[in-house]
Formats: C-alpha cells, sequence, structure tokens
C-alpha cells in the first residue's frame, strides 16, 4: 500500500487561515557532532510555496541540498543563520544553544514574522508566537528548507575546519562520533573547537591532563 503523501503546507495553511502570512520555520544542525558549532536556519517562504524535492534535510543526499540551498535562499521573503560556538555550548548545554541558535537566525531576517515554527523546540515567553512541532522538519516545508539552509552551512563550516585540521578527517564525519573520528580524535587530542562537555572529548581531554 502506497504511504499517505503529507501536506507539507498543512501547518502553513491553518496559520494562513488565522490571518498570519509572515510564517518562520527554524531549525537547527549538528547537535550530535563532538566538534563545531550548532547552526540554525530561519526562513520565510511565500504563501503556498511549493519546492520540488524539498523534505527534512536529514533524508536528503548532500548533493540534493546543495541543489536546493540557492533555490531556498533567492525564493525567501527572507532567511537568517544562527550560528553558536563550541565554547558557548559548553557554557550552557547543547539544547540551550540549540534554541540561541534558532533565535538566532530569526534574529538576523531582514523581515519579522508573525509567527514562528520550529522543529519541536518550545521558545517560552518569546517575542512572536510559537508553535513547536515534533519532527517539523519532515511536516514543514518552512521548517524543511530552514534544515536545509542550517546543515548547508554548517557543513561549508566543517569543510573550513578540514582545511585547518586535514588530520582530523571532518570532510568525511563531519564531526559526528564516527568509529574512524574516536580513533583521531584519540590520537591527536582535541583542538579548541571540541566541545569538551561531551563524554568522548572530555575522556580524552581528562587523559591528556592527567598524564
Amino acid at each position: 500500500m502506497e504511504k499517505e503523501k503529507i501536506d507539507l503546507l498543512k501547518y502553513e495553511k491553518e496559520l494562513y487561515d488565522k490571518g498570519y502570512t509572515l510564517i518562520c520555520g527554524t531549525d537547527e544542525a549538528g547537535r550530535g557532532p563532538l566538534v563545531g558549532p550548532v547552526v540554525a536556519g530561519a526562513c520565510i517562504l511565500p504563501i503556498n510555496y511549493t519546492l520540488e524535492g524539498l523534505n527534512d534535510s536529514k533524508k536528503l543526499t548532500e548533493k540534493k541540498r546543495e541543489e536546493l540551498y540557492p533555490i531556498i535562499i533567492k525564493d525567501a521573503i527572507a532567511y537568517g543563520v544562527g550560528i553558536v560556538s563550541p565554547k558557548r555550548i559548553d557554557e550552557i548545554n547543547i539544547y540551550e544553544a540549540s534554541r540561541e541558535a534558532m533565535k538566532l537566525a530569526i534574529e538576523n531576517m531582514t523581515t519579522k514574522p508573525d509567527y514562528v515554527i520550529t522543529d519541536a523546540m518550545p521558545m517560552p515567553d518569546y517575542k512572536y508566537p510559537v508553535t513547536p512541532i515534533i519532527k517539523g522538519d519532515a511536516k514543514s516545508i518552512t521548517i524543511a528548507a530552514a534544515s536545509v539552509i542550517a546543515k548547508v552551512t554548517r557543513d561549508h563550516i566543517m569543510y573550513e575546519y578540514d582545511k585547518l585540521h586535514p588530520e582530523y578527517e571532518i570532510k568525511s564525519h563531519k564531526g559526528y562520533p564516527t568509529k574512524r573520528h574516536l580513533e583521531l580524535l584519540e590520537k591527536y587530542g582535541p583542538t579548541k573547537d571540541y566541545r569538551f562537555t561531551y563524554k568522548p572529548v572530555m575522556k580524552v581531554a581528562n587523559k591528556i591532563n592527567n598524564k
């Protein structure tokens, strides 16, 4: 039996019916990696916007994300990016850092929204009305577009890291704790761009400090 097709405009249409037109979707990339920032994307799309092939960035190939990215930023009414450093992640934890990145991305848009929908991230007492949607990046085209902005932006940051520290092979794992990455972390130790509150990094750092 064919799987029922998800209406990626369902949440947007409900908000259009209530009179909202500048609906901002926001999502983050990079909660799991051991190194680098967490990056959020935010965007406001034209009413009833559709884009063939756009879905949750995790379900898209890197090639497809790179193809969609310039189309999304060209077509969007506004878009923004928020970047929160590894140091800040260590200070406030990754969950709070993800929320901070999303708010930064929204603030960095040239047009301000009248409603915000997020990928499962509550924003209590925020200046705009907010609805968090569980698995929102697979259910809303606006959040899906934001997820592509976030993921492509973060990937490009990681390619720059790779040029600075080729020995960690960051280009291949993007900072995620793959077996190979953990071996290289053990071999070379963490750089200042690692997240020292993450257990694998903390373990190696402690070992070095206790020598």
